[in-house]
């Protein structure tokens, strides 16, 4: 905020103007603020940077206009110096070039040294990102690029290297949108399914497909003891008599011996919100991103 001409008050400081503010008989709005004068000139007013209400307090400084990159026939077009800068390059050129621009301008936001300090796979929020800052950056891309971007930007494209995925597919168009793809093999008519991935978790330690496959050919037996991590009273758990409420007449089962173990950073949750899920869809995550990544497909491709 200081970087925008807004300085942090002091707890006297604000309590002052509070103060002032209430024995006041304006019947304007009133803004408690310290204004940076010399920092708010410096703001680039043309990238919208610079909040509506204080635009007025920034002498000569026109405001820019945004521009749409256009596309035509399915090339770079469009009158944007982006447009122009990425026609004379190639493929991966292009993707580079982008990827770079996106993490120039998070490396500014953030108050980094460096771009190289931007990792592109790194969540937004992991970068340190909030609300405030993501408005800054979807500015500062928007003067850049000349594209129209939501302010939602970093949360509907949570990396880096997503961003600058969107921002070039913007600007060239979907034609130089290339991915790694499967080749759909053709089938005939008594074979309408075909199985290009498989996850799954059973009891007897199956984790995989593979697992499975040994299990069944081995003819062992998935049944075992209850486990001693669900919090369970396994001493009085088991009572001989089948209607005895409350209990079981069984002391083995089928049991998911590892259903506890679970990785919530990697899907993206708090520690808090894992413990509070369901375990089912704790392993439906787990199983599905297998599944993905079995038929080869990147699961991060797919998010939304």
């Amino acid at each position: 905020m200081a970087r925008l001409g807004a300085e942090a008050l002091s707890e006297a400081e604000g309590l002052e103007l509070l103060d002032r503010a209430v024995a006041g008989d304006q019947e304007g709005l009133l803004v408690p603020v310290r204004l940076d004068f010399a920092a708010l000139r410096s703001v680039d007013v043309a990238a919208e940077l610079v909040p509506p209400m204080l635009r007025g307090l920034v002498p000569g400084r026109g405001r820019g206009r945004r521009r749409a990159a256009g596309v035509a026939n399915g090339v770079v077009g469009g009158g944007s110096e982006l447009a122009r800068t990425l026609a004379a390059l190639d493929v991966s050129a292009r993707a580079a070039h982008v990827l770079d621009l996106v993490r120039s301008a998070v490396s500014t936001v953030l108050g980094h040294a460096s771009p190289e300090a931007v990792e592109p796979e790194r969540q937004f929020r992991d970068l340190g990102f909030d609300s405030l800052t993501a408005v800054e950056l979807r500015n500062r891309l928007a003067s850049t690029t000349g594209l129209r971007l939501p302010a939602t930007l970093v949360f509907d494209y949570p990396t880096p290297a997503a961003l600058a995925g969107h921002v070039l597919t913007e600007v060239v168009g979907e034609a130089e949108h290339v991915t790694d793809a499967l080749v759909p093999v053709g089938g005939g008519a008594d074979d309408p399914i075909v199985i290009v991935g498989m996850g799954c978790r059973y009891p007897g330690e199956v984790m995989t497909p593979e697992d499975l496959w040994d299990l069944v050919l081995s003819g062992g037996d998935a049944v075992s003891e209850f486990p001693s991590d669900r919090g369970w009273d396994l001493e009085n758990v088991y009572h001989p008599d089948p209607d005895h409420p409350g209990t079981t007449y069984s002391r083995e089962g089928g049991f998911l011996h590892r259903a506890a173990e679970f990785d919530p950073a990697f899907f993206g949750i708090s520690p808090r919100e894992a413990l509070a899920m369901d375990p089912q869809q704790r392993l439906l995550l787990e199983t599905s991103w297998e599944a993905f990544e079995r038929a080869g497909i990147d699961p991060a491709t797919l998010r939304g």
